[in-house]
């Protein structure tokens, strides 16, 4: 069309006509060029050509101007889709997506992703992107210290660069270029996605080539990142309070199944009450505990002794019930065991009546095992009323001991009538045990020594962090040994155990108690703890601890055999025994100072180790033969001297020792 107007009109008055006809039909800017050059070409004076020159500049610049307004009104209109789209509902990562989307539309661009900052780790991570080909995915974290982001989250505007990778102006990171240069990324622009003045992430927008984006580019960036910083605020919020609705929906069905738990356990308390309080037994509590519970109930007494059960308890449980029964007094709470089994504390304050056992047949819920407590408690009140005499005994019995061992003494015939109404015969032979945990468990070994003192038909005590026991029988190393095998594996730890006896009268008690005491202690100064023995059974530091130094049972330990076999037969193996010994073990000498043949000594050293044991010549064992040796020559010398005084004779002021000698 310009060409016909060119033609048609002279150049003189039509030049500027034909500009702005070109202008009003929006015609290209070649053509602007060309109606100049057709001029040209036609004749046109020099000011003809000048005239349509202005004119021609004119109207490029107007295209230009109108051009840009045009663009600048298509972004605004864009925006406004973008905003109208913003504002419907949407979840976060719907959201998200919508932004980079609308992004790369805005500014024609080939990528577009958001990136938030975690403080945790000092790092950003990408929360979602567009238009991606390589590594730069959702979840991949990058420094928070370098590329734009860094900028724009320190101060808060809009940052651009028509090529990254040659830009100085940016803080460079080897793994945010390396995505760049995966991506082939130049020119990109950042801008702060904010609400209100505090900048929560990032939104960038990327061109595979180098580009200037332009003043409208960057304001239009700038101004979605305003609106998409206040949608994504908006959504987390509604994030937030989503999950807060659903987090009080669940509270509140929590809530209502607990309190329908709650009211369920006291209409269930208030039945076991009314069983207990209509005159029903511990049997018949026990039975409904069974069925409410789904399971076979047991209950015992605090010295172990089963009192009722309820259901089909398994055999062979004792000693993890024992077990059980300690770990649940001291946690003061129902208490599992490996085999299935559960244990319920039966106290009342600090007096412990017993256990409750349960072999539930399901997997015990949060309900049940406060089902267990409450049915422990009821128990409680149970044995509170019909059997309070029978734990008055129990307390009796430990309350016998604390006199028995009290400084000063009781009277003797108090203590015996006292005995006799607990149906103890205190003149039988009984042995006291001492038994010191090497450990935090006191409580434990507290309840054990109930239960074990009842089984073994003896009396319990708790002093200075130690179970004391007065046990019938007369072998009290074995005592010891007994109840160091039981409870140390029960604690779980070291228990040294010490015995004293036997002891005969309520007088003898307190003594085997302190003998105990003594060999305790001599049991923790040589380094013995965790170890079990009584005072006979160390020997010479037995005599030396013991209240009436038994050097009689003492000799006879250690070299009666010998003694014997010389009375009997009128030998001199008690002789041979002194003589080696002071020969320093050789026969040879000890043959020259016996005056006879190296082989007789020989012969009666064979028969020494055949009465006393081929250990003898050991060296602990050894210096209590030597010792007993001593002993019985120096017995044998007063009991010499007894007999000559008692006959009116008199030896002068030489002692029996040098006499010996």
């Amino acid at each position: 069309m310009g060409d016909i107007v060119a033609q048609d009109r002279t150049w003189a008055g039509s030049g500027a006509y034909a500009v702005l006809e070109l202008l009003a039909s929006e015609a290209p800017l070649s053509q602007f060029d060309l109606l100049v050059t057709q001029a040209r070409e036609k004749g046109a004076t020099d000011e003809e050509i000048e005239g349509m020159e202005r004119a021609k500049q004119l109207a490029v610049a107007i295209s230009t101007e109108l051009e840009q307004r045009r663009q600048r009104e298509a972004g605004f209109t864009a925006l406004v889709d973008t905003a109208r789209e913003l504002t419907a509902p949407h979840d976060l990562d719907a959201l998200l997506n919508v932004i980079t989307r609308r992004a790369r539309l805005l500014l024609g661009v080939d990528m577009s992703y958001i990136s938030f900052p975690d403080d945790e780790s000092g790092s950003v991570y990408v929360r979602t992107t567009s238009g991606h080909t390589s590594t730069l995915t959702v979840g991949l974290r990058l420094p928070d210290n370098a590329g734009l982001g860094s900028d724009v989250l320190s101060n808060p505007a809009p940052f651009w660069t028509p090529d990254y990778l040659t830009d100085e102006r940016i803080r460079h990171s080897g793994v945010i270029d390396q995505v760049v240069r995966a991506e082939m990324l130049h020119a990109i622009m950042a801008v702060p996605l904010s609400h209100g003045t505090r900048p929560f992430g990032a939104l960038y927008v990327a061109s595979r080539s180098v580009r200037h984006f332009s003043a409208d580019e960057i304001s239009l960036m700038s101004s979605l990142g305003d609106l998409a910083g206040v949608a994504i605020e908006r959504a987390m919020l509604l994030d937030r309070t989503a999950a807060a609705v659903v987090e009080l929906e669940s509270q509140s069905a929590r809530t209502k199944a607990l309190v329908a738990g709650l009211k369920e356990l006291d209409g269930i308390h208030n039945a076991l009450i009314d069983l207990v309080l209509g005159g029903g037994d511990l049997h018949a509590l026990a039975q409904e505990a069974s069925r409410r519970l789904d399971g076979a109930v047991r209950i015992c007494a605090a010295n172990g002794a089963v009192l009722t059960t309820a259901g089909q308890m398994p055999d062979g449980e004792s000693k993890s019930v024992v077990l059980a029964t300690m770990d649940a007094h001291a946690a003061h709470k129902p208490v599992p065991l490996e085999n299935g089994l559960w244990a319920a504390p039966i106290s009342a304050g600090n007096e412990d009546l017993g256990t409750l056992i349960l072999r539930p047949e399901r997997v015990l819920r949060d309900r049940d095992e406060q089902l267990l407590r409450l049915v422990a408690q009821t128990a409680a009140i149970q044995m509170l009323l019909q059997n309070r005499t029978a734990f008055a005994e129990g307390q009796v019995r430990d309350e016998l001991l604390d006199d028995l061992l009290a400084s000063p003494p009781r009277p003797p015939q108090q203590m015996e009538k006292h005995a006799r109404r607990l149906g103890i015969d205190l003149n039988q032979p009984h042995v006291v045990v001492i038994a010191r945990p090497e450990g935090e468990s006191l409580g434990k070994a507290a309840i054990w020594a109930s239960s074990y003192a009842h089984r073994m038909s003896g009396l319990k005590s708790m002093r200075n962090g130690c179970a004391v026991f007065l046990l019938p029988g007369a072998e009290a190393g074995a005592a010891a040994r007994a109840v160091s095998d039981e409870l140390s594996p029960l604690l779980g730890h070291q228990l040294t155990t010490s015995a004293a006896g036997p002891v005969s009268g309520p007088g003898a008690v307190f003594h085997g108690y302190q003998e105990a005491l003594r060999c305790l202690d001599a049991m923790t100064s040589l380094g013995a703890t965790g170890r079990a023995a009584s005072a006979r059974e160390l020997g010479f530091l037995g005599v030396l601890l013991s209240d009436n130094h038994d050097v009689e049972g003492f000799v006879d330990s250690a070299i009666g055999p010998v003694l014997d076999y010389d009375r009997l037969r009128s030998t001199e193996l008690t002789r041979t025994l002194e003589v080696y010994f002071d020969a320093g073990g050789s026969p040879t000498y000890a043959a020259k100072k016996l005056h006879v043949h190296p082989n007789t000594v020989a012969r009666r050293l064979e028969r020494i180790s055949e009465l006393l044991g081929p250990e003898w010549q050991q060296p602990e064992r050894a210096l209590e033969v030597q010792l007993a040796l001593r002993l019985s020559r120096v017995r044998a010398g007063l009991l010499r001297r007894r007999s000559a005084t008692a006959k009116g004779g008199h030896r002068g002021r030489d002692s029996v020792l040098d006499q010996d000698t």
